[in-house]
């Protein structure tokens, strides 16, 4: 499958790096593709601009910055992106440290932005190494998915196992709505890594006890 990550930070890179260990054909897209095509911390991957990955990928990344990715997307045009599954994997946070979208999701917002563009979002509950490597946990967590289109689901589901997520750690919480819980997560996310002293931790849903 061809992919293109719009962003080459530490998320964009790992999971790069994941999906190409799969077999699948990725590019990142950078809105300076000349200062960071040589950078070598990208890991040699091919970096083009942001409407060159857009047009290589069947299935898109939204890695930016949660504070700058609609302004991005608008960048790129909304018929480069009709169709095209995009996986969103962006939380926005201000200069203080709050969320960007205290009453909504950054997804929600994509999603009003580009009807014609079916949004998933997962992968922000846990740090870039377990995002590739959910076997780097004492036991395997859970990956979660909103969004509204089913066809765009799958794909993302394909392509979390194809990171080694096991299908019955994926969990669907439902449409793009409840996007917003996995993105406000980010503020227990930040709470627990700083109490144990690592973010290379995993949430797990327990279920109860039966009779």
């Amino acid at each position: 499958m061809r992919i293109g990550l719009l962003g080459t930070g530490n998320v964009a890179r790992a999971l790069a790096t994941g999906w190409q260990a799969a077999g699948h054909d990725v590019v990142l897209g950078s809105r300076s593709p000349k200062e960071r095509g040589d950078a070598e911390e990208l890991g040699g991957f091919t970096v083009v601009g942001l409407g060159e990955a857009a047009a290589h990928g069947e299935v898109l990344v939204n890695a930016t910055p949660g504070t700058e990715s609609v302004g991005v997307l608008r960048g790129i045009g909304a018929a480069a992106l009709a169709g095209k599954t995009l996986v969103d994997v962006g939380v926005g946070f201000t200069a203080n440290m709050e969320l960007s979208h205290p009453n909504y999701s950054l997804s929600e917002e994509i999603q009003a932005a580009f009807p014609e563009t079916p949004v998933v979002k997962t992968l922000v509950t846990m740090d870039s190494v377990v995002m590739t490597n959910p076997g780097s946990l004492e036991e395997t967590g859970m990956v979660f998915l909103s969004g509204d289109d089913a066809a765009a689901k799958r794909t993302t589901r394909q392509l979390l196992g194809d990171l080694g997520w096991p299908d019955a750690a994926q969990l669907d919480l439902g449409g793009i709505g409840t996007a917003r819980g996995q993105e406000h997560a980010a503020l227990l996310f930040i709470g627990v890594g700083d109490a144990i002293g690592t973010y290379g931790f995993g949430f797990k849903v327990v279920r109860p006890t039966i009779g």
